[in-house]
């Protein structure tokens, strides 16, 4: 399979890790709207209720610090596509912090790989987060520490 035929079968939305939370928050009572249109970046999940979202995000794309790597071949593309990648998701941050709505951030690596979170422990965590008030919160794999 080549390179282009892998990179079309990648999906932005209901990706595993997104439907991983979806489900669990729903299990312990959370409703929420999905890629609200209306909101800056059309966050993953959006709990209206809580003045709440959640953007779940690919290490890869997403340009994770020590998780994303930029691919050997094609760097010229690869770089400066991640790296616009990582600013839009800046500006949609503020844009949404601005607006006053309280932001998530779980990383990829939270869910796999050696440093994921045991399932229940991050969701947990998430849902305490959506009740706490806490304006933001980064959640990242064991790999690296917890961002606030």
């Amino acid at each position: 399979m080549t390179r282009s035929e892998v990179m079309s079968r990648v999906r932005g939305k209901d990706t595993k890790p997104e439907m991983i939370i979806r489900r669990g928050l729903h299990s312990r009572g959370f409703r929420y709207r999905l890629h609200d249109k209306k909101l800056p970046g059309r966050p993953d999940i959006v709990l209206p209720r809580w003045g709440a979202a959640i953007e779940v995000r690919g290490c890869y794309w997403h340009g994770h610090r020590g998780c994303g790597r930029i691919p050997k071949t094609r760097r010229e593309f690869w770089g400066p596509k991640i790296a616009g990648n990582r600013e839009r998701d800046a500006r949609n941050e503020a844009a949404l912090l601005g607006a006053g709505w309280r932001l998530l951030i779980v990383w990829e690596c939270c869910l796999v790989g050696t440093g994921r979170w045991d399932r229940e422990e991050l969701l947990d965590q998430i849902a305490e987060w959506v009740r706490n008030g806490r304006e933001f919160l980064e959640l990242e794999g064991a790999g690296a520490s917890e961002v606030t």
